[in-house]
Order: C-alpha cells, then structure tokens, then sequence
C-alpha cells in the first residue's frame, strides 16, 4: 500500500487492514468511520479518498496530490463540515445528494466525506437515505462520526464500519512537542483519552483554568471529608458526641461546590456562541441566506453543545484525581494520569483505603449519566460532593 494511506492510520492497525483489504478488492460504496474525537478519522478518510480518486486517474500522482491538499482543489472529492453545531439541511442536499447524480471531472469516481456525521439532523439523514441505498457506481461515501449512537440505525446500517481506536498517550505527546513543560504534556495526554485537540485544549489557558478547577474541587472534598473524620474520631474519643454525630451547637461541615466548574462551562459556552455568530454573520455577508432566528438558534445550540462538553471534560477530570488516588495508593504511581501532581497525589493518597477513591470515581461517572437525562446542574453537582464526602471521609 502507499505511504500516505499508510501514514495516516499509523495507530490504527485494525483500520489499516481494513481499508487496505477495500482498496485490493474494490471501494464499497458507502464507509462509516467511527471512534473517538482525535482518532485520525479526517486522515485517514483524505487518503483514502486519494487512492481511491488516483486508481483510474490520467495522473495517478497528480490526482493523488491534489486530493490529499486540505481544502482539495479536486473537483471529485467534496468535504462537508458541519458550519456549527449542526450541518445545514439545504448543503447536504445540494452538495451531497444532488451532486451525487453528476458524472465525475475527472477519472471514474467521485468522493463525498461528511465529517461529523451525526450533525446531521434527521430531515437531512432522512434525505440522504435514497442515495446510500442506490448510489450511482461511481459515487463513494465516507461518513465520519465520533458518536455513531446519533446516526440514524437506517444510516449507519448502510454503511460499512470501520473503527479507530483512541490514539495512545505517546502518539498525543509526539503532536504537543514543546506546548508545555514534560510533565504537563504528559499529563495532558494521558488526559485527552487520546485526542490530541483536547491534550492542546488542556494545555491552554483555558484548559488549565478548568483542569485547575476540577482538580482542586476533588482536593478540597477529600480534605474536608479527611477533617470531618478527624473531628468525629476525636469528639468520640472525647465523649463529646451527642446522638446525630455532631458537637452540641455545631453544624455538620459542608462539602464544596462545584460553582468552579459550572463558571467554567459557562464561560466556554458564551465564547462558543459568539463565535458561532460571529462566523454566521460573516457567511450571511458573503451571500448565505439564512433569516435571524436560524442564526440565533444555531448559535445558541453551539453554545449549549460546549457548555455541556466542558462541563463534562470538567468531571471526567474530576474522576481522574479520585482514580489517581486509587493508583498511589495502591502502590501503582506509574499508572497516575495527572503526573505532574504526584507529591499532592502522594500526600492525601497516605493511609487512604484505595476502595474509597474508586467509590468515588463510580459517583462521579453516575452524575455524568445523570447530566445526560438535563437534570439540574447545580443541584447535581452539590449532592455529588455530599455522596464523595461519605465515601471519603
């Protein structure tokens, strides 16, 4: 196989046969890759379309280079991007299903890729359902998703998959080479679950803010949990309880909030809508019609959609502090994401019972379950520091 096809799936041996098998037997019409953000799923799917692009090509070389340029200036290859939140209903059908009918430019074949499949609402899923089932021979569709639970089962089903596998965390650290100090970038990347764009998000300003946050939420409860049982053993110690567990004339301590977290998420929100807007009213001046509404509806929806994603990045990190603690004091330092924080890791880590922290990580995963059903943030996030105080304590 040629090397750009090669290069672009270097970690992900599994695709990698896969789309090498399809190009010795002949493309399928229609490709889902599917796996999480940062995969390699947009490389992958550039080279694959170039080789499938140069096969019949007068200029095989020519063909290929031209494909493999992002934008492409190859008049057979289309790339759709999602404008948004959400890809627009008119540019699936002008663009995809009705370009899909024209004979290629050049060559034999033409290539359609829809990256973020699942943007796609369902009057456009719905729409492009004709084409996949009786696509023209030479039309090949490559559909990229990095939640394929969103797609239509009639789409997906139609499709043949092919998975990518998260990159590992030294493939992360190999693309931020000088972003940050050793440690942090290791950290980072043992953090990204293998998407480099989220380890630069955490080395960044903001990222460090809310990682910063998260961080010192799951602190700040395991301390105030470890200072309660203090004071409990000593007042039983001291015969000073009465029945309820607490001082006479004093209130049971209060765990943290988590009001950092939600301050975080807001903030990234408001930033995503107004540039969501921003970018809206650019296109709106360059010729594409849309009314008011759809821009601030578009623009809202963009802006919930990163709130809600930061918000959970800010748990999952949440999580990753409690299960750090469960490595050191397991004895398994090596296994630490948070590398950079070992000493802090290592000191509230001593004579801690590892079974506590991985409670904690089990509760922190139930409230992201829990967010996912549009509970009360707030209210989510203070029951969870009173549940993670009496596991910790």
């Amino acid at each position: 196989m040629r090397e750009p096809l090669q290069g672009s799936v270097r970690h992900q041996p599994r695709a990698r046969v896969a789309l090498s098998a399809a190009l010795a037997s002949g493309p399928s019409h229609a490709y889902l890759f599917r796996g999480s953000r940062g995969a390699g799923k947009a490389g992958a799917a550039r080279a694959f379309a170039a080789e499938i692009l140069a096969a019949d090509a007068a200029d095989p070389e020519d063909a290929r280079r031209r494909a493999l340029l992002d934008p492409s200036p190859h008049p057979d290859l289309v790339w759709l991007t999602p404008p948004g939140a959400q890809h627009m209903v008119d540019e699936v059908r002008e663009r995809v299903i009705r370009a899909a009918s024209y004979r290629p430019f050049e060559g034999e074949k033409r290539v359609f890729v829809i990256e973020a499949a699942e943007a796609m609402r369902d009057e456009s899923q719905n729409a492009l359902l004709k084409t996949l089932e009786e696509p023209p021979e030479f039309v090949h569709l490559i559909l990229l998703s990095s939640e394929p639970e969103a797609l239509l089962e009639t789409i997906a089903s139609r499709c043949q998959p092919i998975d990518f596998a998260p990159l590992p965390p030294e493939a992360v650290e190999a693309q931020l080479a000088g972003a940050g100090s050793p440690d942090a970038i290791s950290a980072a990347a043992r953090l990204s679950a293998g998407d480099p764009s989220r380890a630069r998000f955490l080395l960044s300003d903001a990222g460090r803010q809310l990682r910063a946050a998260a961080l010192g939420w799951g602190r700040e409860v395991g301390a105030a949990s470890a200072d309660a049982a203090r004071r409990d053993s000593d007042e039983i110690s001291a015969g000073a309880t009465g029945a309820s567990g607490t001082v006479s004339g004093e209130s049971a301590p209060t765990s943290p909030t988590g009001a950092p977290l939600l301050k975080a998420a807001e903030t990234a929100g408001e930033e995503a809508e107004d540039a969501t807007r921003k970018a809206l009213e650019e296109e709106a001046e360059a010729g594409v019609k849309r009314s008011a509404k759809d821009m601030t509806d578009e623009a809202k929806r963009a802006g919930r959609r990163r709130r809600t994603e930061v918000l959970d990045l800010g748990l999952e990190l949440v999580a990753s502090w409690y299960r750090d603690l469960a490595a050191v004091a397991a004895g398994a330092d090596e296994a630490v994401f948070n590398q950079d924080r070992l000493d802090e890791l290592q000191g509230q880590a001593a004579d801690l019972d590892p079974n506590r922290p991985r409670h904690a990580v089990e509760l922190v995963e139930d409230t992201r379950r829990r967010l996912d059903l549009n509970v009360s943030e707030e209210l989510a996030l203070e029951a969870l520091a009173f549940r993670l105080a009496a596991v910790l304590a």
